[in-house]
């Protein structure tokens, strides 16, 4: 009497044979999160361009206004006009630059939320084709198991 050892790799790669797996579903995913990698980085970058322009005509325009502080006055008080006015204006500058970045992140909130919703879509979408794919095609493998062999 001679012990028959058993091959499990062997069986163990028949099984995983009886039941393919379809990897078009993970290609599909992979392009949905690619895409929308893609888009979230657009609005990022989109944003940082906006943000990069409002602060360096916010500097330009602070520096202009400096530099005329800077100049020699004729009298005294024309240096405390001077301050005033460019406290007076860097007030302003203040406020409508707060007022651009936030009107930027309102848009940033509004297009992240569209491509979330969107995003949730197209995942949801591709995980049902896949769950429905994969059971037809387990379904399938199940019953070719199941019948007799001829």
């Amino acid at each position: 009497m001679t012990a028959k050892n058993t091959d499990y790799t062997k069986m163990m790669k028949d099984m995983m044979g009886a039941f393919p797996v379809d990897m078009t579903a993970v290609q599909e995913a992979f392009k949905t999160q690619a895409t929308l990698g893609e888009k979230l980085s657009g609005v990022a970058l989109s944003a940082a361009e906006k943000s990069t322009e409002i602060s360096t005509k916010w500097t330009k325009d602070t520096l202009s206004k400096v530099g005329k502080v800077a100049v020699v006055k004729e009298e005294p008080a024309d240096y405390a006009k001077a301050m005033t006015d460019l406290a007076s204006a860097q007030a302003e500058m203040t406020a409508e630059s707060m007022a651009a970045f936030a009107e930027i992140a309102k848009k940033v909130q509004m297009d992240t939320v569209e491509l979330m919703l969107a995003a949730g879509k197209d995942f949801s979408e591709d995980a049902t084709a896949a769950v429905k794919k994969a059971t037809a095609e387990v379904t399938a493998a199940a019953k070719k198991a199941a019948a007799p062999a001829k």
